[in-house]
């Protein structure tokens, strides 16, 4: 006999209670995100006024920029802290962080997932070196990203000498998580999902705090239809279950067993990346790689290294890496950013990150928002707005190799390329390359300390850090050092000789285009 009760969206948001703290989890473009469940909670607080001042965590972004995900839990009242990795899908959330009319925490991707599987076990928090000298260290921010925002939920404990943060442990009275199909017990299965993410781990944290564990899955079929392996989610830890039978693999995805890995297609053509100073810098980022590393590619201009790799046909010279927790196969991009086209292996978020926190990446390209004399990065919060890093913080900081790859500036920059050099027309109206780092999203202190090799790339000049700061490296061919480079910068770049010339094919298009202009 099953104690599980399958419901409707709308019976199911009627088990939610004022005050709850609800777990979530999703990706971005409806990665296992629980769409039905979450319409199904706003309307009810629409109609009715309840759920109230709700506690949200999620791991990574959730939402199309408009009205799913994490929008659904925008509204003055209803939701009175989130505490997420990214924000930048929830447009709605991070006017009202910016409003106070929310408290507002920001803690990296990975550590929220890891949090989760330590609230499971009972244990004190978690325990990590991941944030130190970020500005979820409390002796900066403490991850608070507004006014509102007063709690403490980190603390630096000592250890055999050595500094760690113990991130502490949130409780979760309600989880609304996604599957595939549940059986007539209530066993969930993920077969058909693009990726497992942190579902398990939430879903143990909820049963294991005396909370509800609420699932939306896309069919209900025969007890034991499903095989032992399937299963990724008992039927003990559930309690509710929803069936919508029009969920999809993503916003725009009605369903594709490549992305699930439950097939394979052979037939797709290599990829053409576009050329722009967005894969200028893709080729000189990739000049970074060496055959069997194990690599991370972050949201942006690193997913067009990405596209290059799998154009070239040089895939299997690598393991490529996305922290959702998927291996191999074509990584998507934009709005599709975490899942994958043929993959080769799928393990949950929380393992993932075990495995990057412990050292296990060679390389991660990443972008930036901005960088500082220091070294120090910020992709978390930029002109005011609560963005987020996602896994950006346990990825950088734990990388033996990180390379950052972002323009040199941004607003307007025109270029005039494609010829083997690199003019620049206009001027960005925002700098991006400044003296101080709004937010320390990555430490460059603290990477000097860890001994991480530390490259930046542009389409301009390429940056490395050592142990004095940062160095003038590289310069592109036909770009004026002091005009272009020197007097847009807000701090003086060391150089112990003058920079080396960048490659000229960095610069050719592959298809001639007479209008050369490139605006970013």
């Amino acid at each position: 006999m099953t104690k599980v009760q399958f419901l409707s969206a709308d019976e199911a948001a009627a088990l939610i209670e004022d005050d709850a703290v609800i777990g979530l989890t999703g990706g971005g473009g409806g990665l296992v995100e629980a769409s039905a469940l979450h319409a199904a909670v706003e309307r009810r607080f629409l109609d009715t006024g309840h759920p109230r001042n709700l506690t949200c965590i999620h791991a990574l972004g959730i939402g199309d920029r408009q009205e799913r995900g994490m929008n659904r839990f925008a509204h003055v009242g209803m939701t009175g802290r989130v505490i997420g990795g990214h924000w930048v899908w929830s447009p709605r959330m991070q006017q009202m962080a910016r409003d106070n009319e929310i408290e507002a925490y920001v803690l990296p991707g990975g550590v929220i997932m890891q949090l989760m599987r330590e609230v499971a076990a009972g244990r004190p928090g978690l325990i990590t070196h991941v944030g130190l000298g970020t500005f979820v260290d409390p002796r900066l921010d403490g991850g608070r990203m507004n006014d509102a925002a007063k709690k403490d939920l980190t603390e630096i404990i000592t250890i055999d000498g050595r500094d760690y943060l113990r991130y502490l442990p949130i409780p979760v009275t309600v989880a609304l998580l996604r599957g595939s199909y549940a059986d007539e017990d209530g066993n969930i299965s993920l077969e058909e999902e693009p990726a497992n993410l942190d579902i398990y781990a939430l879903a143990a944290a909820a049963h294991n705090s005396g909370g509800k564990v609420i699932f939306q899955v896309r069919g209900k079929v025969p007890r034991n239809s499903l095989t032992a392996r399937e299963v990724r989610v008992p039927a003990a830890l559930v309690d509710a279950i929803v069936v919508d039978e029009t969920q999809q693999q993503g916003y725009d995805v009605v369903y594709d067993a490549a992305l699930s890995g439950q097939d394979r297609r052979d037939d797709l053509e290599p990829q053409q990346p576009v050329f722009s100073p967005r894969l200028i810098i893709a080729r000189r980022a990739q000049q970074e790689l060496h055959d069997n590393a194990v690599i991370n590619f972050g949201f942006g201009i690193p997913d067009q290294i990405a596209k290059l790799i799998d154009r070239d046909g040089h895939s299997g010279r690598y393991f490529q890496t996305i922290e959702h927790g998927t291996y191999g196969g074509r990584l998507m991009d934009g709005d599709l950013f975490g899942y994958a086209m043929n993959p080769s292996c799928m393990i949950d978020g929380p393992s993932q990150f075990d495995f990057y926190s412990g050292g296990g990446l060679d390389i991660a390209f990443l972008g930036f928002g901005e960088m500082d004399a220091a070294g120090n990065v910020n992709v978390s919060k930029l002109a005011g707005n609560t963005v987020g890093p996602g896994g950006f913080i346990d990825i950088a900081q734990n990388a033996r190799k990180v390379v950052f790859c972002g323009t040199f500036d941004t607003g307007g920059t025109r270029f005039e390329t494609g010829d083997g050099t690199l003019q620049v027309t206009t001027h960005g109206r925002i700098a991006k390359l400044v003296e101080s780092v709004d937010q320390i999203t990555f430490s460059g202190p603290q990477a000097c300390i860890q001994g991480q090799h530390v490259v930046y790339v542009t389409e301009r000049a390429v940056f490395e850090l050592r142990e004095d700061g940062v160095h003038l490296v590289e310069i592109a061919p036909g770009i004026d050092l002091q005009a272009d480079i020197l007097d847009r910068m807000g701090f003086a770049p060391r150089m112990d000789t003058p920079p080396s010339v960048m490659n000229g094919t960095l610069y050719w298009e592959d298809v001639v285009d007479e209008d050369k202009a490139v605006k970013i």
